[in-house]
């Protein structure tokens, strides 16, 4: 951990905050969001479809807003959104805590998926374009900082939702609120046309006119669609993982126990190795190998849990449930390597293949992609699921995830075999040109 912050004094003041502002945003978040649910259902009292209406309404309108967010991101400067969705969280999780009207609480979740929308996509153009050259490395770092929030989040939001759910949600209210003023402090302005390529292309288009060549940009649309497997695949993670292990285990302390193992697992890995993982696929593989590598390796999690489905169910022995819940454990730890690996060369990457213009939009837009991708992904395996269970074809949700594991390494080595993942021409010249 001590050469993770070595690494980070490296860089830029800006990029620096940047990783500390997506931990906080992380704690902040993962202290809330695990125990909305239970808090929604329990003292508020409020029915199944409600709950997931107030759910889903949070998921929506943060993927559904995300190329808005991006845009504004843009054409207003990264820092601007950065602060405006952090000043939502505030109103939003503030909100949460303190109404049980439903019409309040769907407006509150709307506000918190919003201001994801809004600062997401302006982070990380504002770190690839502070980072630089270094940006795989930075990525990197940034994903340690990530994970790290999602770690800690959870078990502060336990011990303070273990006293009351309204301190919980004034708490990272609090927090939010602590880093905006932080944000507006310290974050120096930056803005989406600072760069060399977006001052070479000359004068600003209108909206729509980004949009038509965005969407005519078909290398980045082509591998937007094919990382729609990755995260199908890590998210499960939340899914399939935990739902295996209390298969295993049980609703008791075991089964509860197991699942905490699970995000223990995945997110240490990540913070302890990311760096080196980075640094030894930068050293020996193109980022297109690499990528295909990584998600190559999120497939194969899935075998340990194939494998394992000639397996009983086991009894209530604990020597016989620790064994059968090592392959749900060491599939979280694939998951976790293949993201460790993919990860930072996907973030570059969309930089490169929108030619180091409109970048937020671009993260934006990728983001919809993905969180559309998700949706169904997770349709399609929980019907799986359902399917396997009422069929007694245990092996069918890991086949068919080690399929898509498969068919998106093909996809991302076959993108990189033809050439689509290397920077536009236009790029290279502003390269070229910064380097002379």
């Amino acid at each position: 951990m001590k050469g993770t912050l070595a690494q980070v004094r490296t860089y830029e003041r800006s990029v620096q905050l940047l990783m500390v502002n997506q931990f906080t945003i992380n704690l902040g978040f993962y202290m809330l969001m695990p125990y909305l649910a239970a808090h929604l259902a329990g003292p508020l009292g409020l029915a199944g479809w409600t709950v997931g209406l107030i759910l889903g309404v949070r998921n929506f309108s943060q993927q559904g807003m995300f190329l808005i967010g991006g845009t504004l991101a843009d054409r207003l400067g990264y820092k601007p959104m950065i602060v405006a969705g952090l000043a939502l969280r505030i109103a939003g999780f503030a909100t949460l805590g303190l109404v049980d009207s439903v019409p309040a609480l769907i407006a509150a979740s709307a506000a918190t998926g919003l201001a994801g929308a809004l600062f997401n996509p302006a982070s990380r153009a504002y770190l690839a374009a502070d980072a630089g050259e270094r940006r795989v490395e930075a990525f990197a770092l940034f994903n340690v900082f990530y994970q790290a929030g999602i770690l800690l989040g959870p078990l502060v939001g336990m011990v303070l939702t273990g006293v009351d759910f309204r301190i919980t949600c004034l708490t990272a209210a609090g927090i939010f609120a602590v880093l905006s003023l932080v944000q507006i402090r310290a974050l120096p302005q930056r803005r989406g046309g600072d760069s060399p390529a977006e001052r070479a292309h000359g004068p600003r288009e209108g909206v729509l006119t980004q949009w038509r060549g965005i969407l005519r940009n078909r290398p980045f649309l082509l591998f937007s669609v094919a990382m729609i497997g990755s995260y199908v695949m890590t998210f499960q993670v939340y899914m399939a993982l935990p739902l295996e292990v209390r298969r295993i285990g049980g609703e008791g302390r075991f089964g509860t126990a197991a699942v905490a193992v699970l995000f223990a697992v995945s997110g240490l890995s990540t913070i302890l190795f990311q760096t080196r993982v980075t640094a030894w696929c930068k050293a020996r593989m193109e980022p297109g190998r690499a990528l295909a590598w990584g998600l190559f390796a999120m497939g194969a999690a899935f075998l340990p849990l194939l494998a394992a489905t000639a397996l009983p169910v086991p009894d209530s022995v604990t020597g016989t449930r620790l064994l059968a819940a090592v392959p749900p454990v060491l599939s979280a730890l694939l998951l976790a390597v293949g993201t460790m690996i993919a990860y930072p060369f996907e973030m570059d990457t969309i930089v490169r293949l929108c030619g180091d213009r409109l970048v937020a939009t671009h993260y934006g837009l990728y983001n919809t992609v993905c969180g559309v991708g998700i949706a169904l992904g997770n349709l399609l395996t929980g019907a799986a699921l359902d399917a396997a269970r009422a069929a007694g074809m245990s092996a069918l949700p890991w086949l068919a995830l080690f399929a898509l594991g498969l068919g998106c390494t093909a996809a991302l080595y076959g993108l990189h075999r033809t050439g689509r993942l290397a920077p536009p021409p236009r790029e290279a010249a502003a390269r070229e040109a910064v380097t002379a």
